[in-house]
């Protein structure tokens, strides 16, 4: 759905073996250039968005530099546990994930199309890690929490990988195709209603706001900004399509709510100190946001 949209995925909770083959097959799917980047506390931004290096031409004697494009250059980008590495080598990323480039060695060089970045975290309280700022989990659309497979999904995956066969995947779509999708995506109709329905639930989360409730005031250090209510327009008009449906149902706004605002919205440590996290919180915001009613009756 992320992809659809044009945004970016978070993935949380993801086993470590599952991750990279579950985007790998995606890529394999589409027809799409993976690159994966392994995020560690060494991991330097040139690492990702690549360097210069200096060349002689042997018959010549002169020197002259040359761009080795980084891995960030691929269609689908796996930042595999990307809160391991420090602050400055995840902004490494921001320019890449809003504006699909990157600017190195005084050029602005466009990214392949479509781009698509996924990133996965280790948790938080685990030595070695350092949280992603505000402005750099605004750039996800989505943030998805994936648990641990069901039994008969365990065994059937040990099945899958311990034995000698293997299957290869049939692509169903191309590059050219994914981008005429997500052209597509934002055909669907969003109406008026829905609009404001959106923008009523992003400004329901910031805590100084009169639509906020005394939930969001007393334990919501921070809200989500207009990414959010884009994000969730953006999302709704492809669970629409997928759907088979050509406009935005309130419904589709509220199946996409917690993935787009889980991680736009920050608990204040009263919140933590009483085990509240942000789901709960957006939980309060969808049930109280009235969303808006056809005015059909039959």
């Amino acid at each position: 759905m992320a992809i659809l949209a044009g945004g970016h995925a978070l993935l949380v909770g993801v086993p470590g073996l599952a991750k990279t083959l579950m985007i790998k097959s995606v890529a394999d799917a589409m027809r799409l250039d993976f690159r994966r980047i392994q995020f560690t506390p060494d991991l330097l931004p040139a690492d990702i968005t690549g360097t210069e290096i200096l060349e002689e031409n042997s018959a010549t004697g002169a020197r002259m530099f040359r761009f080795v494009q980084g891995p960030v250059f691929a269609n689908i980008v796996l930042a595999d546990e990307i809160n391991r590495a420090p602050p400055r080598t995840q902004a490494a990323l921001l320019e890449a994930m809003q504006e699909h480039r990157v600017t190195a060695a005084g050029e602005t060089m466009r990214l392949p199309e479509p781009f698509f970045v996924l990133a996965t975290q280790n948790p938080i309280e685990q030595e070695g890690t350092y949280s992603l700022p505000e402005a750099q989990l605004d750039r996800f659309l989505f943030d998805i929490r994936v648990g641990y497979p069901a039994e008969d999904e365990e065994v059937a995956i040990l099945r899958a990988t311990t034995g000698r066969a293997s299957v290869e995947l049939e692509p169903v779509l191309d590059g050219a195709q994914t981008l005429a999708l997500q052209r597509l995506t934002r055909d669907v109709a969003a109406s008026e209603a829905v609009l404001r329905y959106a923008a009523a639930l992003a400004r329901a989360t910031r805590p100084d706001s009169p639509e906020a409730s005394e939930l969001v005031r007393k334990y919501a250090r921070w809200g989500a900004g207009p990414r959010a209510g884009q994000a969730l327009i953006l999302g709704a008009k492809a669970h629409a399509l997928l759907s088979g449906r050509m406009a935005v149902a309130p419904e589709d706004i509220r199946r996409v709510s917690g993935p787009v605002l889980r991680h736009r919205v920050l608990p204040n440590f009263a919140a933590e100190a009483e085990g509240i996290g942000a789901e709960e919180i957006v939980r309060d915001v969808v049930e109280r946001v009235s969303a808006p009613a056809s005015g059909v009756r039959l």
